[in-house]
């Protein structure tokens, strides 16, 4: 066999122009082209199938290197391995272990694009983005996801576990579900490191035992129509949007977006867009007739498509415009969602409205899947008496909390 290697040489390789193979032995040929470019091939035989094998081109692929890649596979075959295929797998293999190098952040820069779509505002993806930013990345972002691990997640989350537990539980499941699509990628394997339960349950304590959850402050229910008092003596735009916005328990967001469009005053009506929506569907808010005053007084100084205009009539009010107001009445203890709060304690305490009629009036989701699948309906000619009993009760120069009798279709 000795004899049968290497029977070419260097400089033979090099002058030959002749079209045609040119064995060196043991399986390995030169190939001449017409064009006078010469490659390396390895000829073999394995289970009585012949195959050309292709090495290179010469000169990237020199002479002694070509021999050397022969020899490997003439190993090979002696094995009983078709060098071929073990090439293929070789670089399916590679390419698999490239995929697992990709970075924490590009996979959450994919997440987030990929999901955004459904989410129903830009503000949503941007405070993903804000909050990788400030707390994730600079620990893994440019990590191989596949590398990440529970030490890691800790290093991120210990920091801020105590301190910002309402951010922290934020960021931990974002992880979370970046990790989990990454997984299902196959960028990377095994459990998810970023996982609550079973995992860093037994790690950090419950966000409800590092700090109680703070509600938003309301109003108790016996003085809102003081409050309404003080609200017509204000002047402005932020002042009627405040009493539009307990009027209706609408939330501040709903109020200040809200535009002429989506207005029917004969109809005493205000649809709410999906878009801009908490819950992604459509809301029929019934007018009372002290919303619809409301409405009406801000109609005369109408500016712009919106209801409440911002300054000069460009865009709508500042969402912190209601908060400022009442920090100027020197209600600096209340938030604006409270009223929500308010208008609920109400119902509940001083009325006799089933529960789901003000649910639905809150925009939120009453019962279970199933039942909703039967609830067609959005009870709102039960929500019109409703709104109109509040309107009364927030309107009622003494604010007693007599109990409202539901007539339904009473006057």
């Amino acid at each position: 066999m000795a004899r049968q290697l290497h029977k070419l040489n260097a400089i033979g390789i090099k002058s030959e122009n002749k079209k045609g193979l040119y064995s060196d032995g043991g399986g390995l040929y030169l190939q001449v082209s017409s064009y006078n470019t010469k490659s390396w091939i390895f000829r073999f035989t394995l289970n009585k199938r012949k195959r050309d094998m292709g090495l290179g081109p010469y000169p990237d692929i020199s002479l002694a290197r070509a021999r050397d890649e022969a020899h490997k596979s003439r190993d090979l075959v002696r094995e009983g391995v078709d060098p071929i295929e073990k090439r293929k797998a070789d670089k399916l293999a590679l390419n698999a272990e490239t995929l697992k190098t990709v970075t924490f952040k590009e996979c959450a820069e994919k997440y987030i694009s990929s999901h955004s779509i459904s989410w129903k505002s830009v503000k949503h993806a941007q405070q993903w983005t804000n909050t990788l930013d400030t707390y994730v990345y600079p620990h893994i972002g440019v990590l191989s996801v596949a590398d990440v691990d529970i030490g890691l997640i800790l290093k991120i989350l210990e920091p801020i576990w105590t301190s910002k537990p309402e951010t922290a539980s934020r960021v931990r499941g974002r992880i979370e579900s970046i990790l989990d699509w990454a997984s299902v990628r196959k960028y990377r394997e095994g459990e998810n490191p970023a996982r609550w339960k079973g995992n860093l349950k037994t790690l950090l304590p419950a966000r409800n035992r590092v700090q109680k959850v703070k509600h938003h402050q309301a109003l108790p229910y016996s003085e809102i129509a003081e409050l309404m008092i003080e609200l017509k003596e204000q002047d402005g735009i932020a002042s009627l949007g405040l009493q539009f916005l307990i009027l209706t328990a609408a939330r501040t967001s709903e109020v200040i977006e809200a535009e002429w469009s989506e207005i029917d005053k004969e109809k005493a009506l205000w649809v709410v867009p999906a878009e801009r929506m908490k819950s992604g569907k459509e809301h029929r808010v019934p007018l009372s007739e002290s919303a619809l005053e409301v409405l009406q007084n801000l109609e005369e100084v109408r500016q712009s498509k919106y209801i409440l205009p911002g300054q000069g009539g460009r865009g709508h009010l500042s969402n912190m415009a209601f908060l400022n107001l009442l920090k100027r009445m020197k209600r600096k203890g209340l938030t604006v969602h409270g009223f929500r709060s308010t208008f609920k304690d109400w119902v509940s305490e001083s009325t006799n409205y089933p529960n789901e009629v003000s649910e639905m009036a809150l925009a939120h989701a009453v019962g279970s899947q199933v039942e909703a699948a039967y609830r067609r309906g959005d009870l709102f000619q039960k929500r019109v008496w409703l709104m109109r009993d509040w309107s009364l009760f927030v309107l009622s120069a003494s604010g007693k909390c007599e109990i409202v009798k539901f007539e339904a279709g009473s006057s």
